[in-house]
């Protein structure tokens, strides 16, 4: 992670090295927070975020699944994330809203502990890597199930679900591949650790359902949108591991990662497919302002200056 000047913490910027919180912070015990992915991209109107509405939706919907009452509103949260791209000068950047239960009772309910909020802002590439979204990525069925909806709720995107979801990924990477692609009780394709999954066959797209234990992704939704105006035929559908193997082309998507190809599933070779190279020209041509068709998604920052 690349240090930047300023981060937002409650209510005011301070400086990154002086962002701290107290060991006995309940957050840090529990995984009682929530968060979000968000990336701010150079476009020629300017720095702009992408569905930042969404993302604050889905962050105040986090909050209010845990029990949390956010201390900001929607709009002071919206100025705050604009005010720390300005403060911190990057036209472009990953941005990491995040709400926790702070320093108060130990006790596992956490009655009675502030929340705290803070917003982070910081140079970050592809997650799975530039070489991966040209070249695809390599991945692993885990042997770690996704969490199920009455085991911890998966609409929230909560820290401490993300727990299921290290598990996953070290395993995929200590076996030697990119990432993992994690599985429900039941048996059904789910998601990736940190992003959700397309299967392409016979030039229709699929999607696992919601219903499957996965975060309801915004870049998911990005996607689906794009594919239609594109032409595609997209559907939610049940896909078990098998599904994948004998795909045509599969891909994962998240804020973080973007769109990344995956070339190969548990060893069985799949190459980058042309759809999946359609859609995620299409997606950079959104996120970075090319094509005006999604224009509506970008929220241009007011200003943009060095820092002080």
């Amino acid at each position: 992670m690349l240090k930047t000047d300023k981060i937002w913490m409650n209510g005011e910027l301070v400086d990154w090295d002086d962002a701290r919180i107290h060991v006995a912070s309940h957050g840090l015990h529990y995984g009682s927070g929530v968060f979000e992915g968000i990336r701010c991209y150079e476009t020629p109107r300017g720095p702009a975020i992408f569905r930042l509405r969404e993302h604050l939706e889905r962050f105040e919907d986090s909050a209010r699944i845990l029990y949390m009452d956010l201390p900001f509103g929607r709009d002071e949260l919206r100025a705050a994330t604009h005010e720390l791209v300005a403060r911190n000068g990057l036209a472009s950047c990953y941005l990491r809203p995040m709400a926790f239960y702070g320093y108060g009772e130990l006790s596992v309910g956490a009655q009675g502990n502030p929340v705290d909020v803070v917003i982070l802002s910081f140079p970050w590439g592809a997650y799975l890597g530039e070489e991966g979204q040209r070249t695809g990525i390599t991945t692993k069925i885990s042997s770690w199930e996704r969490i199920g909806p009455n085991v911890i709720p998966h609409a929230a995107k909560a820290t401490g679900v993300y727990l299921n979801s290290l598990l996953a990924t070290t395993e995929a990477r200590r076996a030697g591949y990119d990432e993992a692609i994690m599985l429900n009780a039941e048996g059904y394709v789910a998601d990736g650790p940190g992003e959700n999954i397309f299967v392409v066959r016979d030039g229709r797209i699929s999607t696992p359902p919601l219903s499957m234990s996965i975060l309801p992704g915004i870049t998911r939704d990005t996607i689906i949108q794009i594919a239609q105006d594109l032409g595609f035929v997209v559907e939610e559908a049940l896909l078990i591991r098998t599904d994948l193997y004998v795909a045509d082309e599969v891909f994962l998507c998240g804020t973080a990662t973007e769109v990344a190809p995956v070339r190969a599933v548990d060893d069985r070779e799949l190459g980058v497919g042309p759809v999946t190279r359609e859609l995620q020209k299409a997606y950079l041509a959104a996120v970075n302002g090319i094509d005006e068709r999604w224009s509506h998604w970008l929220d241009v920052v007011d200003a943009v200056h060095a820092p002080a």
